[in-house]
């Protein structure tokens, strides 16, 4: 088990590389959920992402002969690359054939060169230990490694300090979990304070959930969540071991939850996080955080794809209730689509796509069925011009559902 002695020590070793990422209160949040919420940003860290934490403190002992492989689809390749390049290594990341190509070109600035092996990151996994049993290379694991752990624990450490400069009483922190080297290092940095620590998975990729009900690593079939950085199919023995016993709570939620985690941040705090990062949040503002209290949000990472973020403040709008996406019954003869547009805008709905259906087993003769997508102010503006559609004789639809 990772100690509170090896964190500092991990501190010792990566301060001057590493950045002290700050813990912000935003009153905007503060508002959205009805409570004190912090923020530990770690979207602002090097790399984007806290990763950089665990790589460089692995890294950063081994000899100066050595070489390091490891395998990522994005945050953990760059940490790995940044992290060797820091310490005169080399190193050899396997990604996916489908990574993102921002990510990898900047694991490849960072100094890391990289191959690509297969179409999925077990098929990286497995490139990059043969690799190392071939070579003599070093494998960095992203989570399963007690050097890993103990550098991402840091964070706890660096809140313990900012949370007793800002006066913040004994809260509960929320962390992300995929495969759980995250939460393991920070609830073993926090093990002997007054703080709580949660983890929070995505529902879509619930492995650790099903572990700690089956009390052994248990792999998940079944990955379905935007969240892909912590879409982790099973943690590790030892990842597991520490949030049995260090960790109070373990919950999940769902993608709408995430999504609008996202765009809460972006509107309230003005920050860009990745979905991986924006589950803390998320959980708070689903209400699945069921104990009084300050709550501190580890935002874990921000790198996220411009076109994905795009999408994703689509999806975060929808499920918040700003996007809505309906159908409506129109005469077909002229004037008719003139006067669904005008009763959408006297209802204030703001119309972004037009989309007409003229033929169908559900369009009668002398019909059309026209698809509206529309803005609104939120859920209780939605309902509302909803209702008064169908109030005035409009034959309306929400299709939102089926987006």
């Amino acid at each position: 088990m990772v100690t509170f002695a090896d964190v500092e020590e991990a501190a010792g070793r990566i301060a001057g590389v590493v950045r002290r990422t700050p813990l912000t209160r935003t009153h905007g949040l503060d508002a959205v959920a009805g409570r004190p919420v912090w923020c530990k940003e770690e979207n602002r860290q090097r790399t984007g992402s806290f990763k950089i934490r665990g790589a460089l403190n692995r890294i950063a002992r081994l000899p100066p002969s050595s070489r390091v492989v490891a395998a990522s689809a994005g945050n953990h390749a760059q940490a790995v690359a940044l992290a060797a390049t820091t310490c005169g290594l080399p190193a050899v990341v396997h990604v996916p054939d489908n990574a993102s190509l921002p990510k990898v070109e900047a694991t490849r600035a960072y100094g890391a060169e990289v191959r690509f092996s297969g179409p999925t990151v077990d098929d990286c996994i497995t490139a990059a230990r043969a690799e190392a049993a071939r070579t003599g290379a070093v494998y960095v694991a992203p989570f399963d490694d007690p050097g890993v752990i103990a550098g991402q624990g840091t964070i706890g450490l660096e809140l313990l300090d900012q949370m007793a400069e800002a006066g913040v009483g004994p809260a509960t922190v929320l962390v992300p979990v995929g495969g759980g080297g995250l939460v393991s290092g920070v609830a073993a940095a926090l093990a002997d304070s007054p703080h709580r620590v949660w983890g929070v998975e995505a529902a879509g990729c619930a492995s650790m959930t099903a572990s700690l009900a089956a009390g052994r690593p248990v792999t998940v079939s079944d990955v379905a969540t935007i969240a892909d950085g912590i879409a982790v199919k099973s943690p590790s023995a030892l990842t597991l071991a520490h949030v049995e016993a260090l960790v109070e709570r373990v919950v999940t939620v769902d993608d709408e939850a995430i999504g609008r985690a996202i765009v809460v941040l972006l509107e309230r705090a003005k920050s860009v996080v990745e979905p991986s990062g924006a589950v803390p949040l998320a959980a708070v503002l689903a209400g699945v955080v069921d104990v009084d209290g300050p709550v501190v949000c580890v935002q874990s990472g921000g790198n996220v794809d411009a076109l994905l973020l795009v999408r994703l403040i689509e999806h975060g709008m929808t499920a918040s209730g700003r996007y809505l996406r309906l159908e409506v019954v129109v005469p077909d003869r002229p004037g008719g689509l003139a006067r669904a547009t005008q009763a959408l805008a006297d209802e204030g709905l703001n119309i972004v796509g037009v989309e007409h259906h003229r033929e169908g087993v559900d369009v009668a003769i002398g019909t059309v069925a026209v698809e509206f997508t529309v803005e609104t102010r939120g859920p209780d503006h939605r309902d509302r011009a909803l209702a008064a559609l169908r109030t005035a004789g409009w034959q309306v639809t929400d299709l939102t559902g089926d987006c």
